[in-house]
């Protein structure tokens, strides 16, 4: 279908419809604008004309959002954050350089990708990296990423995941807790203070279970919703935790945490680098996953 551009409106426009918006004031917003009140008027006014709709009721002095205003507001909001992101990538390659947009796991990005990642530039110079956290799968095309680092199954809509590896994961505590403790035997961990993963809250109870022992009380503990927030914890003594070793190379190297029992789990998913299908072409994409299938 091809576009009409006479239905877009300008930038200007929708800045100062979402400014008038959040401020539910013609003249705060035209004071942040750096315009007169009379000029955000017009603009709010011009939009409201191109869209045949009451985007705001005047209340005294007041100006408040109408049902249709408040359903454009969110979709205005994307729109500016869009542009203003398209300006902030177009400055950061500025000359000939290439740009990578990213997504990855935030406490794998944090704690396995940027260690690594001076090789991978050191590798590629002039190419300029846009690294995100994402915990849950999204919408790649519409966030224009390169490429994804995804764990879970194979399955992206519009995408192809190629897998990178697996995960085993291994029970760790701080010295100063495993010492005070008293945990000699795997059956003394029925009564381990324990750390748990929000979104893998059967962690614990799989791995009782793989080591034959009663899981009655593998639910109990301490929960947290990032990787990252349980490796803090653990190394502040609050609890026995099970965590993938790849977070944990340097604790693990310095002795801050140590492992309890060599009794590892390997978990049912795996880590996967997801490509839009859009980007299968990219060189930079393809060689950052080469890249990264190198690493693993």
């Amino acid at each position: 279908m091809k576009l009409t551009r006479s239905l877009i409106p300008d930038l200007p426009v929708l800045q100062a419809f979402e400014c008038a918006a959040r401020h539910g004031n013609f003249t705060k917003a035209a004071v942040e604008l750096n315009l007169t009140q009379s000029a955000v008027s017009r603009q709010v006014k011009a939009l409201e004309d191109q869209l045949g709709v009451l985007l705001f009721e005047r209340v005294r002095k007041r100006v408040l959002l109408s049902a249709a205003g408040a359903r454009l507001l969110p979709e205005a909001t994307r729109l500016l954050q869009q542009a203003e992101e398209m300006v902030l990538l177009a400055r950061a390659s500025a000359g000939d350089g290439d740009v990578l947009s990213v997504a990855t796991l935030p406490t794998f990005g944090s704690r396995w990708l940027m260690p690594r990642l001076p090789d991978f530039l050191q590798r590629h110079p002039g190419l300029v990296v846009n690294i995100a956290s994402r915990a849950q799968p999204f919408d790649l095309i519409a966030e224009n990423f390169d490429l994804a680092i995804h764990y879970g199954e194979p399955i992206w809509a519009n995408a192809v995941c190629t897998y990178l590896c697996g995960e085993v994961i291994l029970p760790v505590a701080s010295p100063a807790l495993l010492a005070d403790s008293g945990i000699k035997r795997l059956e003394d961990m029925a009564n381990a203070p324990l750390l748990h993963l929000a979104t893998r809250p059967k962690l614990w109870a799989e791995w009782f279970r793989s080591n034959g022992l009663d899981d009655s009380t593998a639910y109990q503990g301490h929960r947290f919703d990032q990787f990252s927030m349980i490796i803090a914890a653990a190394l502040n003594g609050l609890g026995f935790a099970l965590l993938p070793l790849y977070l944990i190379e340097d604790e693990i190297a310095s002795g801050r945490l140590q492992v309890v029992f060599d009794q590892h789990l390997s978990t049912d998913k795996s880590y996967y680098a997801v490509l839009p299908e859009g980007k299968q072409e990219s060189a930079s994409a393809q060689a950052f996953q080469t890249w990264l299938l190198g690493q693993v």
